[in-house]
């Protein structure tokens, strides 16, 4: 409550300054990062108000104030634990919480439960570093924590390497390391820190940047830890005890973004990176996690969703998501190979752009499937479209960026971008815009409020605000509305004509086969088939020309939400194997001696880690349908659908479901509706263009429940049935996408519809911290310095 008040008061000085003294001779006290740009943080240093150095140490600032543990372990009856310390984050060891949640807060009944042991939370000592203490197993938020957790590693000197930690990442100036250095650390040190490469350019710059050659002139990036940036820790958030934890290389992007100026701040907490896994095999967990909405890494932990800790912050990169909407970096470099940065968009409150495929480089560390690539995070769809003109293209390391040449247009995106000013002209006019229905069904009591919100802004916004022209698909689970015309040709049209010539096993799916995240599951023991037409036997070539004329009918089952799913790419043994060998550490040189070196997330995980440990035939399974055939096949319905309609771009909710409690139930899958997201995997499949945009907040929740099975052997995600207020709003967003190749239409209708709303808001419990003004103050004293 005290800081609260103090970053309150902070903020009510900073807004008297500006009122006083405008643009006048205090104008140089006045400059923070919260809610910073990018070329605010050039200007401000062009005017001198500040230095690139000052901006860093700044964000540096937050870190320190913010960056802390926001979960509690959750176990059998809640006693406290020992105090624990974790590794050192902006210059401070992390301090754990001792109080724990009792299991009976999220597992009801757990004295009936008889299935396997639940995998409780406990603490874990570090196998990368013994003084360094982890939280392991199951956690909750903490209800306004206070702390993040967003980022794993800070690019500062001592801390930013556990090889080469403290006084071995010693600055050659300060003479030679000490006796006992890893040998790796000579090297490693010579490589500034965030800090002093800001001091670097403010060297050569000084108040006047070349913003031609180095458009991301001082933008404070953080990335995804699956990205490797060649003066950090990189271990893909695992707790792995590498020879050296630094790579020898930048991922491509990152390489990218250093040469246009941009300062590698940190790496951002997610996920892990699994690596090499394999359900078949003797290895079996001995412990469970029932399905659950979190998603962490052994290394980095759980980060928390800046406007409520209890909730998600949703997907793989949620530390990215939550650092750029909390301003503890200007920007972030996300993955998604599912739903991994659009959810942290949306549930941050903080703008997204994908791109087609290949246009930005792919996964990172251990992903380079066709379905994996790299997203931007910043504040706004204009900053992110500047990250973008500045590192896309063609990166002789990624074989996906093999694009063809016009995908890329001549003109930069951001010549597309839509100001403010141009809103009154109605800048959408001409454009032709669909509204995705199957992805607004109100499947449950927490899909209405969020589907209804942004059904009402998409047609205040888009077509009377931005002059828009808008038409609708169509569902059979939403009503047809019948002031916005429908499509003439519809996404099943095109799935029956396309389907059977192009992919007709598809229609040899057993029921059951599919698991309700699209991996393998437990088939059908009938052998029914899952898109069994009565009166056709859907693997026949008559059934299949028949369809292709639509003289046979479609599965009422295939629609845009099923057909992500169930699709396999080569053993993940590959891309794990490959990229360690090409890192050539001297310790962890392939999967065996990294699951010999690592501590695991789950149980669960280190069995699957164990099986693919000797794995040798790297050959999808027999019968499978290759996720690179089938991103073709849904490229073509998707540009049909839009060539036939006329569509410039499609939009809808980027998720239905309200932000669910961290480390509580999902909200089960509906009519496959996906559990993180309206269509958890689709564009990734696709390959195509994404953008999404703050869209307003949602005040009000149903939340799931786990409900123990009638076995008693395992708890089941369940919908709620009770509507309660929420104790913060949350943020939702709208979701722009298209065919490959319409990035232009799509960054188009994103930076519109950001112009005429600015719903972006900070999360009002993380403004700015009580040093932040007297070192803004400090700083400003030197303002000549580097000039």
């Amino acid at each position: 409550m005290e800081r609260r008040l103090i970053q309150s008061v902070i903020y009510l000085m900073l807004s008297v300054v500006t009122a006083l003294f405008g643009n006048g001779s205090l104008r140089a006290q006045q400059f923070h990062i919260e809610e910073a740009s990018i070329s605010d943080i050039q200007h401000a240093i062009e005017s001198g108000q500040t230095t690139c150095k000052q901006v860093v140490q700044a964000y540096f600032e937050r870190a320190k104030a913010y960056n802390g543990v926001c979960t509690a372990l959750l176990t059998k009856d809640g006693t406290p634990i020992p105090p624990a310390t974790g590794m050192i984050r902006a210059g401070s060891v992390l301090k754990y919480p001792t109080q724990t949640v009792a299991a009976e807060t999220v597992f009801p009944n757990l004295d009936q439960y008889a299935g396997p042991p639940l995998e409780l939370g406990q603490m874990i000592t570090s196998v990368s570093d013994p003084a360094v203490q982890l939280q392991y197993g199951w956690r909750v938020g903490i209800p306004d924590a206070g702390q993040l957790n967003a980022l794993e590693t800070l690019n500062i000197r001592g801390e930013r390497s556990i090889t080469c930690k403290g006084d071995f990442d010693r600055a050659p100036a300060d003479g030679p390391l000490p006796p006992g250095a890893p040998a790796a650390c000579e090297e490693f040190r010579k490589l500034p820190d965030a800090i002093e490469r800001a001091a670097e350019l403010d060297k050569e710059y000084g108040r006047h940047p070349d913003l031609k050659k180095l458009p991301l002139y001082c933008s404070v990036m953080e990335l995804k830890d699956w990205y490797d940036a060649r003066d950090m820790r990189a271990t893909g958030g695992n707790d792995v005890n590498f020879a050296m934890d630094a790579p020898k290389e930048d991922s491509p992007d990152v390489a990218a973004m250093r040469a246009k100026g941009a300062i590698i701040y940190a790496v951002s907490a997610a996920s892990n990176v699994t690596g090499a896994s394999s359900a078949i095999g003797p290895n079996k967990p001995k412990e469970v996690i029932p399905e659950t909405d979190l998603q962490y890494a052994p290394w980095s932990g759980q980060a928390c969703n800046p406007y409520d800790t209890a909730r998600v912050p949703r997907g793989t990169s949620n530390g990215s998501g939550v650092s750029v909407s909390a301003n503890l970096a200007t920007c972030g470099i996300c993955e998604q190979t599912s739903a991994s940065c659009k959810g942290p968009a949306s549930r941050n409150g903080i703008a997204l752009i994908l791109t087609t495929k290949g246009v930005l480089q792919d996964g990172g560390a251990m992903y380079h499937g066709p379905g994996d690539r790299a997203g931007i995070h910043c504040k706004t769809i204009k900053d992110a479209t500047l990250v973008l003109d500045s590192i896309k293209g063609f990166k002789p390391d990624d074989s996906f960026s093999a694009i063809p040449k016009g995908i890329i247009p001549d003109q930069p995106y951001s010549s597309v971008l839509v100001p403010d000013s141009a809103i009154k002209d109605k800048p959408l006019k001409g454009m032709r815009i669909a509204i995705v229905r199957e992805f607004m069904v109100k499947h449950t009591k927490n899909d209405v409020a969020i589907s209804d919100l942004m059904d009402k802004e998409i047609k205040e916004v888009l077509h009377d605000k931005l002059g828009a022209e808008l038409v609708e698909t169509l569902d059979p689970k939403y009503p047809d509305d019948p002031a916005i015309p429908n499509v003439t040709y519809s996404f099943r049209d095109a799935m029956a004509e396309i389907l059977p010539m192009v992919v007709p096993e598809y229609f040899y799916r057993v029921a059951g086969s599919v698991g309700s995240m699209g991996e393998s599951s437990k088939p059908s023991p009938t052998g029914e088939l899952e898109f069994a037409v009565p009166g056709w036997d859907v693997r026949s070539a008559d059934y299949d020309v028949a369809l292709s004329l639509h003289k046979a009918p479609l599965s009422e089952k295939i629609n845009i939400r099923s057909i992500a799913k169930g699709y396999t790419n080569p053993s993940s043994i590959l891309a794990a194997n490959q990229y360690l060998a090409a890192r050539g550490d001297e310790r962890v040189k392939d999967w065996a001696s990294w699951v010999a070196n690592a501590t695991f997330k789950t149980d669960a995980e280190k069995a699957r880690a164990m099986n693919a440990v000797g794995l040798e035939d790297a050959r999808p399974p027999r019968g499978s349908i290759s996720y690179l055939e089938m991103q073709a096949v849904t490229r073509m319905i998707v540009l049909k659908v839009m060539q036939e309609n006329h569509i410039d771009a499609f939009v809808n909710p980027e998720q239905t479901t309200t932000p669910y409690l961290l480390g509580g139930a999902l909200e089960p899958e509906v009519n496959d509706r996906g559990t993180q997201s309206c269509c958890q995997g689709f564009t990734a499949l696709l390959g195509s263009p994404e953008a999404d945009v703050p869209a307003g907040f949602v005040t009000v929740t149903v939340d799931p429940k786990h409900v123990l099975s009638t076995d008693k052997k395992e708890y089941i995600p369940t919908t709620g049935d009770v509507q309660t207020k929420l104790p913060h709003p949350l943020p939702i967003s709208l979701m722009v996408w298209g065919g490959p190749g319409y990035d232009s239409n799509v960054i188009k209708v994103a930076s519109a519809y950001e112009s005429a709303t600015h719903h972006r808001t900070p999360p009002p419990m993380f403004g700015p911290v009580p040093s932040e003004m007297e070192s803004t103050t400090k700083a400003n004293g030197k303002k000549g310095e580097g000039q």
